[in-house]
């Protein structure tokens, strides 16, 4: 599943085709929508915004079309009148003059009035979003150490979309490796300076993976192994999927482990 980075990738892209552009036709495959089709067409489009691994097609009027990707759906953005080679299943579009915003496969989509938003099932559940300018390290701090979320191990914790959304699960390895604490340990078991540096690993290696389309090892290294030919999927990371090979930072080999349901990679001797 496309984690916060990646979904925030993927509103720019739609916003960047839609944003101020009058939605000439708006379509869904669901039936119980098609009323809301004919309402938003002839409006603007304000903005195309992520809200953690959720997106938002904001239109003039207060209205909203919420849609979640889950593991399969994903959007397109083509010019208007040319369809995607693809098996997935259309569900929603939009079209402009000239362009047009395509989400296959996607089974989560709903159209949401503004004062309905912080009441969605899914939305009003979410933590600070760490893509979110507003959210400083101090504020990720205060949440670990907060009674809801002090006791539960961090490889759970890091999942949640609760304690902060957009996180998943590439990013938990590279947030604990970078921290230097290991995923069975508890916020409320680490010292000060621990979750000092967990809460800038949260939003530093988050951001970064934003800003570098899911790059989440030192920007100065990536480039460097770039330089010497090194494929994208073996100089992205610092641990994730590289069980068996050396730690960038110390040699020891990374090792691979379940943690919360979910595959995790470490190094047993930066994560001791």
């Amino acid at each position: 599943m496309p984690e916060g980075p990646e979904i925030r990738q993927e509103a720019d892209r739609i916003a960047k085709a839609l944003r101020g552009k009058v939605a000439d036709e708006v379509w869904f495959a669901f039936p119980h929508l098609s009323d809301h089709a004919c309402m938003l067409q002839g409006r603007e489009v304000i903005a195309v915004e992520s809200r953690g691994k959720a997106l938002l097609t904001r239109f003039e009027g207060g209205w909203n079309v919420y849609s979640h990707n889950q593991l399969y759906g994903r959007w397109y953005v083509t010019a208007r009148g040319k369809e995607p080679e693809t098996n997935r299943q259309l569900r929603f579009a939009v079209h402009t003059a000239k362009r047009s915003a395509l989400l296959y496969s996607a089974s989560e989509i709903e159209v949401l009035a503004d004062e309905e938003l912080d009441e969605h099932p899914f939305l009003r559940k979410l933590g600070p979003d760490i893509l979110s300018a507003r959210v400083r390290p101090a504020a990720v701090r205060k949440r670990l150490r907060d009674a809801r979320f002090a006791g539960r191990s961090l490889g759970a914790l890091l999942l949640d979309q609760g304690f902060v959304c957009g996180l998943g699960n590439y990013l938990r390895s590279e947030i604990l490796f970078v921290s230097n604490v290991d995923a069975d340990q508890r916020p409320k078991d680490l010292s000060d300076a621990q979750v000092a540096a967990l809460a800038d690993a949260v939003i530093t290696i988050t951001r970064r993976a934003y800003k570098l389309k899911g790059v989440t090892n030192d920007p100065d290294d990536n480039r460097r192994l770039q330089a010497e030919g090194v494929p994208r999927s073996q100089r992205r990371h610092f641990v994730f999927a590289r069980a068996g090979k050396p730690c960038r930072l110390c040699g020891v080999k990374v090792k691979k482990r379940e943690s919360a349901g979910r595959r995790l990679y470490w190094c047993p001797a930066c994560q001791s």
